[in-house]
């Protein structure tokens, strides 16, 4: 089954199980209306006869509230079909190669890092925007920062966990449909930093007391619906636990408040974290993953559940008809908070952790969907010889399948590459295909290519510098900095060096001379990479140091008109077109 034919089948199936729910959520609504009527007659029949019509009272309350509820899980369940469906519909329109709507991850954009702004790898129609899929705050930045990372350690291990992710595409969809469904404000860190700094405020005192005046409560109401005591009595004893409970009264809606705000993260961290731990996984990095969401013989799934449930009983505390009859009673605000408060005490310290998979899966899901999108892509292979890089049909992922031009490309460790050619004849694009395929290789996903394999190394690259007027520096100045970190950063550990047209900003003489000295001191060091130029006399290098060799990108002029193959050829680029441009767009 193509991803097309799979998203088109889940599209049909989600569709129409949020018809059923919406004719389950009606029925819902016409049996609460109904059993409010009938409550209501049959209460004012009963009026005067306690037991009868307290019975009645209790009968609807449960009645209500079961079907309140009741309603309230049907609703998230559609909810959660209506996000599969728009999941699905933008798959859809990813497909067709539309990234309307997708986040862009502008906000991770470093010019100072080492390769990720010459890569388009955050912004507009970059590499992000399309392989994004996180659905929370915390996943995204665990995207971004595997993507920007460097790392270059258990490639295989990470291959084998997007290949297996790639593989459960409904579990896939079924994870981002919780994570869509987290609509919190509230970011895991605040909460996590909160849980750092709270300090109980419920006497360990009320371990006794509490059950000791619900006890002595149910003995009091008991003995008034027999009518051996007086409503008097009974509303005496009520003002009692209104006492002592009132002491607690402001702290416990100042702590409800906040609870308010947070409840829903623990809810969907919940099930969240149900997923993952009720998942069988084989891939190394997975298992090691789901080893974290246990606590001596507990699923965090439960405890966290178990939290928020907590918060919510917590928050039913607006409601009079709860509160007040619960709290002078049965002092159900004193309890609640305490044990919301053991729990905080018992496990603050291990939910970090477990906001920390949570966003792990997260990031991972976005490589498991990038990779079954793309069936027809590549996973590298670990080179057993010299070679830092051998690809057959190497493209951009981000170029369209239908007319992109791809190219065989190999180089060997300590091999470096000049690459000549005339504008817009392919070079820029070139390198940054190669070094977007790097990138993936390092980071366990499958490349645009029909075969690759590589030696893992580390990237750095300068291809876009840029001058800095806040800082006061020219683009040459901004440039020389650049270069200068790239020659101290493979000092200490090797790179493959990515460069286009190095030295622009200074005149053509010195350019020549000052590119060739550079290439050859990166030659000296035995580094391993490619750059593109415009200077040809860069090329003349190859004559005297074997570690470097000639490519080009060509173009023709055939009838008047420029055509360009964007095929990587072995040798030195013998044809420019400035000055046919210049010509044929009537500038000079």
């Amino acid at each position: 089954m193509t991803p097309s034919e799979f998203y088109q089948q889940q599209l049909a199936k989600n569709k129409a199980q949020r018809s059923i729910l919406l004719n389950r959520m009606r029925f819902l609504r016409i049996v609460r209306l109904v059993v409010f009527l009938v409550v209501s007659v049959c209460a004012y029949f009963f009026w005067g006869k306690n037991l009868l019509f307290g019975s009645t009272i209790g009968f609807g309350i449960i009645a209500f509230v079961y079907l309140v509820f009741r309603y309230t899980n049907v609703k998230v369940v559609k909810l959660r079909a209506e996000t599969l469906i728009e999941i699905n519909e933008r798959e859809l329109a990813v497909l067709k190669g539309d990234l309307t709507g997708l986040p862009t991850g502008e906000e991770f954009n470093d010019d100072q890092h080492e390769f990720s702004q010459d890569l388009d790898l955050f912004g507009e129609s970059s590499f992000f925007q399309l392989l994004n899929r996180t659905q929370i705050a915390d996943g995204s930045r665990k995207l971004a920062e595997k993507l920007t990372s460097n790392d270059v350690n258990q490639i295989v291990d990470k291959q084998d966990a997007v290949k297996e992710l790639a593989q459960k595409a409904e579990w896939r969809q079924s994870f981002a449909a919780e994570g869509a469904l987290l609509k919190s404000r509230v970011r895991a860190s605040a909460v996590r930093e909160w849980f750092d700094n709270y300090e109980a405020f419920i006497p360990s005192t009320m371990r006794i007391v509490v059950p000791v005046v619900g006890l002595l409560s149910l003995a009091a109401i008991t003995l008034y619906f027999l009518e051996i005591i007086s409503g008097s009595h009974l509303l005496i004893w009520f003002f009692v636990g209104g006492a002592i409970i009132g002491r607690y009264l402001k702290k416990i809606g100042k702590l409800a408040t906040h609870l308010g705000e947070i409840h829903g993260v623990f809810q969907r961290y919940s099930s969240l974290l149900g997923h993952i731990e009720t998942e069988t996984f084989n891939s190394k990095l997975m298992r090691d993953q789901q080893e974290k969401v246990e606590r001596d013989g507990h699923k965090a799934s439960e405890l966290l559940l178990e939290f928020s449930k907590l918060c919510t009983s917590l928050d039913q505390r607006n409601n009079v008809f709860i509160s007040i009859p619960a709290n002078g009673f049965f002092l159900r605000d004193l309890h609640i908070t305490r044990k919301i408060e053991l729990w905080i005490s018992k496990n603050k310290d291990i939910v970090g952790e477990w906001f920390e998979v949570v966003a792990e899966f997260d990031a991972l899901n976005s490589l498991g969907n990038y990779s079954f999108n793309n069936p027809s892509y590549v996973f590298p292979k670990i080179a057993s010889n010299k070679a830092q890089m051998e690809a057959i049909e190497l493209g951009h992922p981000l170029l369209k399948t239908t007319g992109r031009i791809d190219n065989d490309y190999k180089s060997n460790v300590e091999e470096f590459f000049i690459i000549t050619g005339a504008n817009m004849a392919g070079k820029s694009t070139f390198l940054r295909t190669v070094g977007l395929s790097l990138m993936m290789a390092n980071n366990g996903l499958s490349v645009c290519a029909k075969s690759f394999s590589y030696t893992p190394v580390k990237l750095i690259t300068s291809m876009r510098t840029t001058d800095s007027l806040s800082d006061n520096e020219s683009y040459f100045f901004s440039e020389l900095k650049r270069l200068k970190i790239i020659i101290d950063t493979i000092q200490v550990e090797d790179h493959f060096i990515i460069l286009d047209e190095i030295l622009k900003g200074t005149n053509s003489k010195d350019k020549a001379e000052g590119s060739q000295q550079f290439v050859q001191k990166l030659v000296k060091s035995k580094s391993t990479g490619i750059i593109a130029t415009h200077d040809l006399s860069l090329c003349d290098l190859s004559a005297s140091l074997d570690e470097v060799k000639n490519y080009y990108f060509d173009a023709e002029i055939v009838d008047d008109e420029l055509f360009f193959d964007y095929r990587l050829k072995n040798g030195i680029c013998q044809n420019m077109n400035a000055s046919f441009l210049l010509r044929k767009m009537e500038i000079v």
